[in-house]
């Protein structure tokens, strides 16, 4: 049987995270004023997280192969826009808003792809991930086409996708992973097959 301890740490590394996500987006909601340069750290450090967490998420080859089927290169991207972010902290707010909208975008896609698929599967809930990957995907068209020239309007916007990836996250992984303690793996074991043929 294969060990069901990486999709668990997935599972409460994606809670974790979207939890975060959700808190941060509150806090620039609130306070558009907050500083960028701790900013940058804050974001840049939340999207290495998330992306080692999204890696172990993809090795952990969940019941479904629904949520975590795209993140491998979801993964490495985002390791490498907090890497980014961290070293190159000119210019932040053009480039935060232009590659967080790019990526949110296109999380937001794949969602929706994500959702439709789990109809298929017979998942009740799926209406919910589609839902909010299409808010997602609006947030990040908006994020990355940057609506007027203030770093208030701008900071609020960024706030609310956040927000907005934040639960279409927990919804995703609360809804699509299902972790079943006596999940067989996918290779039959050619010693249980040469038993079972004797």
């Amino acid at each position: 049987m294969r060990s069901t301890v990486p999709m668990k740490v997935a599972k409460i590394g994606y809670i974790i995270i979207s939890a975060l996500l959700c808190v941060f987006g509150i806090l620039l909601i609130v306070l558009p004023d907050f500083s960028a340069a701790v900013l940058n750290v804050i974001c840049a450090c939340i999207l290495i997280f998330f992306g080692l967490v999204k890696l172990v998420g993809y090795f952990s080859r969940d019941l479904y192969r629904l949520a975590f089927q795209y993140d491998l290169p979801f993964g490495i991207l985002l390791i490498l826009i907090g890497i980014i972010m961290i070293t190159n902290p000119g210019s932040l707010m053009t480039f935060m808003s232009i590659t967080l909208g790019v990526y949110i975008l296109t999380d937001g896609l794949f969602k929706i792809q994500i959702s439709l698929e789990s109809k298929k599967f017979g998942i009740k809930k799926w209406w919910l991930i589609f839902a909010f990957a299409v808010l997602c995907t609006l947030g990040g068209l908006l994020l990355m086409f940057r609506p007027g020239d203030g770093t208030r309007v701008l900071m609020v916007l960024l706030g609310i996708t956040l927000l907005l990836e934040g639960i279409l996250n927990f919804s995703t992984v609360i809804t699509v992973v299902k972790i079943v303690k006596n999940q067989r793996p996918d290779v039959i074991e050619i010693d249980d097959f040469e038993e079972r043929k004797d």
